[in-house]
């Protein structure tokens, strides 16, 4: 409660800033989360696999040394090292916006501790004058 009798409202920042993203932010971030998974990792090493196994058996559409697999691979670091740039700025973003709503939490409970003290100490002055009457009547 304030001094006014209002409560101030709680809010949570994660709920209110993930409603604020944009598509492209919310692509980047299941991008970013999905690229650093165990199961990503899993199933390109099966894809790799598939694509020599298939390569030296079957239908050697990509005779070894795999030339389009090599194209294919750049192509995926390139795309990669740009969506991990767009997720590292975006963190960025992030943690900007968390240490200025910190800052602006850390302020209002410093007026909140300012008032309580306020207080306090008003109650510590009625409290002497009521233990000491005369004290202050002399």
């Amino acid at each position: 409660m304030t001094s006014d009798g209002t409560s101030r409202p709680l809010t949570n920042w994660h709920t209110s800033h993930a409603e604020r993203l944009t598509g492209g932010q919310r692509a980047a971030d299941r991008l970013r989360n999905g690229m650093g998974s165990w199961a990503f990792i899993a199933a390109f090493v099966v894809l790799m696999l598939a694509w020599a196994v298939v390569n030296l058996t079957a239908v050697a559409w990509d005779p070894y040394p795999y030339i389009l697999l090599n194209l294919f691979l750049s192509m995926l670091a390139g795309l990669q090292g740009a969506i991990l740039l767009i997720a590292a700025k975006r963190q960025d973003a992030i943690a900007a916006a968390l240490a200025q709503h910190d800052y602006e939490t850390n302020l209002a409970a410093k007026k909140g501790i300012e008032e309580l003290m306020a207080i306090n100490r008003l109650q510590l002055e009625l409290l002497r004058e009521l233990r000491h009457p005369a004290d202050d009547a002399r």
